[in-house]
């Protein structure tokens, strides 16, 4: 099952993965999304929940996003952790407001 919000702030994201692992969700597969990248990894270390790397997706598309665009980049990270396309684009949207979004995979 996969979970999909939007948060605020760093508080309420922290707030947000508290419940999520009380329902029985891994910090490992918890995952946080900001539009500015160093922001996203700032708050990925502080909670202990994890980016989306090679692993989720895929070389070819770990490589290609070097040079994407940062929404390009979001877009395919967020499909990447199981998001649509079409989600990817609205959460994406979502993150250009200043929101935060987490996606957590059971």
């Amino acid at each position: 099952m996969t979970v999909k919000l939007t948060v605020e702030n760093v508080v309420q994201a922290k707030q947000e993965v508290e419940k999520l692992e009380a329902q029985g969700y891994l910090r490992d597969n918890i995952y946080i999304f900001a539009h500015y990248e160093e922001r996203e990894d700032d708050i990925n270390e502080a909670l202990g929940t994890e980016e989306a790397g090679i692993g989720e997706q895929g070389f070819l598309t770990f490589m290609k996003n070097l040079v994407n665009s940062r929404g390009d980049e979001l877009r395919n990270e967020l499909a990447s952790v199981g998001l649509s396309e079409s989600e990817a684009a609205q959460f994406e949207k979502e993150l250009d407001t200043g929101k935060l979004v987490i996606v957590a995979n059971k």
